[in-house]
């Protein structure tokens, strides 16, 4: 009898502990729509992206649950590089972070060139392996498109917002001692960084449109 309850005991810690591991590793992304629009609210102002589901299906999946489970949220621009492209995508909690470090996905084929205003995913050399980092080009960055960068979006309003984000530290932040501390690390180290206060997928861009119509309207 003492045996059958250990056993059971045993069996029991099993499936809560991977019942645990499967609660904190990210869940496949459903379908994106076919085309949404995300608004990034920052410290340097807004600045809108229009995704577009069929130039790169599973970027534009992960895009839409990444700002729909608010990650982008409080998210620095840990790499600017005048003409050639600004970065961000490791979220400041690393409890959060760790997380997604390694939830891959499938590439895409490139349909789309990287050119100004084109946002992509960043990846290494090996197969499949985009995450959660993304940046926009500041300019012609074509030579991108043989090595597999697919755009999946493009910055819509708002791009003289992008050209602005602080690029005084270029490439000093350390992205592994990012994913090890987060924003305790940047905002120590790196205080003038710019960031993300919220990224939200534009519900109803019609809607939206009208309002801000509207409301310009009123003003005059």
């Amino acid at each position: 009898m003492k045996t059958v309850a250990r056993t059971l005991l045993v069996l029991s810690v099993v499936l809560t502990a991977g019942i645990r591991l499967m609660a904190d590793e990210p869940a496949p992304a459903e379908k994106a729509p076919e085309t949404y629009q995300v608004l990034f609210e920052t410290s340097k102002g807004d600045f809108t992206v229009e995704v577009h589901r069929e130039w790169s299906p599973n970027g534009a999946d992960r895009f839409h649950k990444l700002v729909e489970s608010g990650f982008y949220d409080e998210c620095r621009f840990f790499r600017v590089l005048p003409g050639f492209m600004v970065q961000w995508g490791i979220n400041g909690d690393p409890e959060i972070q760790k997380n997604w470090f390694e939830a891959n996905i499938e590439d895409d084929r490139v349909t789309q060139s990287n050119k100004r205003g084109f946002i992509t995913y960043a990846k290494s050399s090996q197969r499949n392996s985009r995450t959660s980092q993304v940046f926009i080009n500041f300019g012609d960055n074509s030579r991108l498109d043989e090595d597999g960068f697919a755009p999946f979006g493009q910055v819509v309003e708002g791009m003289d917002v992008v050209d602005m984000i602080n690029d005084q530290y270029r490439e000093q932040p350390n992205q592994g001692q990012i994913q090890e501390s987060g924003n305790a690390y940047l905002n120590k180290r790196f205080p003038k960084l710019d960031f993300i206060r919220k990224a939200t997928v534009v519900k109803d861009k019609a809607a939206a449109d009208a309002k801000a119509k509207t409301e310009k309207s009123d003003v005059k």
